[in-house]
């Protein structure tokens, strides 16, 4: 039994009629008889009988048909909720990124792609680089904003756009503007640190900078989040390393500088598991935002 032979008998029932229902099915009347000949012998019951020129549905056949229905019924909805259209897919779709791209880079994207896929619930978790590659992998997400380098075989990656890291410096004063300053590798060697956590990309991308410089930095503490970083710098705790655009805007109590001779830049891409039934509406909505991302805001 499968599910084109309750289609075809269904198709009888409703008309009551071989001929009636091969017009229906786009088939011959021969092979709905035969479908129908090879269900009853299945089943082994008597499913219809000839009344005339209509075939009259038995007890049993009324049976059937209740199954039938209810079967093509759940059927057609696991189609519909795997269907791979972008604009027909209704299940959830899962972003992560992190919190600092989230607050400065994202609120107009994601806003534009609301616009675009009006029905579509977008669900949106923040987590570091490394949380979001492992939940990518482990398909708990659709789609992740990470941070650079990542090498694994298992992620396909879209690039977006490089991003500059800056030195913050305490000020007793308060400093406005968005004025860059420069600082030399003596001052760095000689500054307490508060950093991004050791397991975290960021902190591989800042640990590669001093290495290179041939500094030993004095990390004094580390912090997951960027404005608790922020905070502990006005305050006059320490130096920091942030992301340039997590930098921008008011007034504040530290100094945003570039180090002389060198550039310090992460960058950030897209990232999607890789697997041979890739989700329609991920490729979709990761184009959609690589075209969105990579526009120089304003």
């Amino acid at each position: 039994m499968d599910l084109r032979q309750l289609e075809l008998f269904l198709a009888v029932m409703d008309t009551t009629s071989v001929t009636l229902a091969a017009h229906k099915m786009y088939i011959t009347p021969g092979a709905v008889s035969l479908q129908l000949h090879n269900l009853a012998a299945e089943l082994r019951t008597e499913l219809f009988i000839r009344a005339g020129k209509r075939l009259q549905p038995t007890p049993n056949a009324h049976r059937l048909a209740e199954h039938a229905r209810r079967v093509i019924k759940e059927v057609r909805q696991i189609e519909q909720e795997f269907e791979n259209d972008p604009d027909r897919d209704a299940r959830p779709f899962r972003f992560a990124t992190g919190a600092t791209t989230l607050i400065h880079r994202l609120g107009r994207p994601l806003r534009l792609l609301k616009k675009k896929y009006p029905d579509t619930e977008i669900q949106v978790t923040v987590y570091p680089t490394e949380e979001i590659v492992a939940g990518l992998l482990a398909r708990q997400f659709d789609l992740g904003l990470i941070s650079l380098p990542v090498a694994n075989e298992q992620l396909k990656i879209l690039p977006l756009f490089e991003e500059e890291l800056l030195v913050l410096r305490p000020s007793h004063t308060r400093v406005s503007g968005s004025r860059v300053g420069t600082v030399g590798l003596e001052e760095m060697a000689g500054a307490s640190f508060v950093l991004y956590p050791k397991r975290s990309n960021m902190r591989s991308i800042i640990d590669q900078f001093f290495r290179q410089a041939g500094i030993n930095p004095r990390v004094i503490m580390e912090a997951d989040d960027t404005e608790a970083i922020k905070s502990l710098v006005e305050s006059g705790f320490a130096y920091s390393i942030l992301p340039g655009f997590a930098l921008r805007g008011s007034t504040r109590f530290f100094h945003v500088m570039r180090v002389h001779g060198h550039t310090l830049q992460r960058r950030q891409a897209l990232a999607m598991a890789r697997t041979d039934y890739p989700r329609a509406l991920t490729e979709s909505i990761a184009l959609f935002l690589q075209a969105t991302l990579t526009v120089r805001p304003r």
